[in-house]
């Protein structure tokens, strides 16, 4: 593409490149969703289709090396970065193990030098991915993998189940994907750190954030990035109106709701999440926020807890769209969430240890949130014996509160 003899050629290649890209997600993730959609739209005026179709397996992690592929093409094409010549380090950029199937989505600008540049072990690093390792398994084994106990026979038998108990099943998942995902992320981090690599932050404490726009800093970090640099920018971004921004949400929220998965609830929880985010905007607080929460202080102030949690409150309530199987199913949950069995008590409440292991989960991570992951700095100016105490609890807790068999990580179906 950059020997391209004329720009028609060039732009030739490139949307050759960008075609082939997506038209390999397309097949694979969106065939399905979009002939039954138009099966079930011509039923509705009793004409029959017979669309055919296909029965596939998604490749793992397709939606994340897909626009690992496409922030390459277009950076070559913008002219940011010079073709990858060497065959070798191309390959590595774009199948690195560790962020091959739920990412971070990496840039060429970041990972390529690095991937280029001469490496020596750094006995440092390595401790410091060992301890992201160490807190990533707890947040998966330990807060996930028990979250989705509960959640999932919540979700599976929604109809079954009072407003209480909804609340609490919406509840078990909001952290359920939050410890599968950050768990993750913070695995192939420090993994990545074990090879001398740094990869992009993903996860920035999001459930503290004060308000949806800081959410979306701080959650899926390197997505949200990607739609703002390559789709929300192009757009237009914030330059225009303020219909003109509007609606540039809404896009890149659909769209992002849509790469999640071929189901009409991804797409209504991206709209939802543009419509919350809504107001930052008209009163032009979306720019507000850009620390984190408390910073240098061990407590919030009341205004900064309410802010949290109606911010987490909306959060929540998305979520119940992003896990249900059906729009029906979500909205049966909201509608038998918000009535007065919402105050009752819960039928088989999750099991108190689990409680109380959230607890001093949110309570560690709120204590290292101005570090890269909660126990970054934990402990660092204690005796060794101490520290390492405190590493040998994490792992105890993780041998006696594992579930058997385990479950995949959410965003590997992504």
């Amino acid at each position: 593409m950059e020997d391209a003899k004329s720009l028609k050629l060039k732009r030739f290649w490139f949307w050759l490149s960008v075609t082939v890209n997506l038209g390999f997600l397309g097949v694979f993730k969106y065939y399905n969703f979009f002939a039954e959609s138009l099966i079930s739209s011509f039923s509705h005026f009793g004409i029959k289709l017979h669309a055919s179709t296909i029965n596939v397996i998604l490749p793992v992690g397709i939606s994340f090396y897909t626009f690992h592929g496409l922030s390459y093409v277009i950076d070559i094409y913008k002219g940011r970065i010079k073709p990858e010549r060497n065959f070798v380090d191309y390959s590595l950029f774009v199948s690195f193990f560790p962020l091959l199937v739920a990412g971070p989505i990496e840039r060429a600008t970041h990972l390529l030098p690095q991937i280029k540049q001469k490496r020596v072990f750094d006995y440092s690093k390595a401790i410091d991915g060992c301890r992201q390792i160490l807190w990533g398994l707890f947040k998966k084994v330990i807060i996930a993998d028990n979250c989705a106990e509960y959640a999932n026979m919540v979700f599976n038998h929604s109809s079954n189940y009072t407003g209480s108990t909804l609340a609490l099943g919406a509840l078990m998942f909001t952290f359920q994907i939050y410890g599968d995902f950050s768990g993750y992320s913070d695995i192939a981090i420090g993994t990545a750190k074990l090879f001398g690599i740094d990869l992009l932050r993903n996860f920035a404490f999001p459930y503290f954030s004060r308000d949806m726009a800081e959410f979306w800093r701080r959650w899926h970090i390197s997505l949200s990035s990607w739609f703002k640099d390559y789709l929300y920018i192009p757009l237009g971004g914030s330059k225009g109106n303020l219909w003109m921004r509007i609606r540039n949400t809404f896009i890149i929220f659909i769209v992002s709701g849509f790469w999640h998965g071929a189901n009409w609830t991804f797409i209504i929880w991206g709209f939802l999440n543009a419509l919350f985010i809504i107001p930052s905007i008209v009163m032009k607080t979306n720019r507000s926020n850009l620390e984190i929460v408390a910073q240098g202080r061990l407590l919030p102030s009341f205004k900064e807890l309410m802010q949290m949690v109606a911010t987490f409150s909306l959060t929540v309530i998305a979520w119940i769209f992003f896990r249900s199987a059906s729009i029906g199913q979500a909205f049966q949950i909201i509608r038998d969430l918000f009535n007065r069995t919402l105050f009752t008590a819960p039928h088989n409440p999750p099991r108190p240890v689990m409680l109380l292991i959230l607890v001093v989960f949110m309570a560690i991570e709120w204590i290292g949130r101005e570090g890269r992951y909660a126990i970054e700095n934990v402990g660092l100016r204690w005796p060794p014996i101490l520290r390492w105490s405190f590493y040998s609890i994490i792992i105890v807790f993780i041998g006696m509160y594992m579930q058997t068999g385990g479950s995949d990580f959410i965003y590997f179906q992504f």
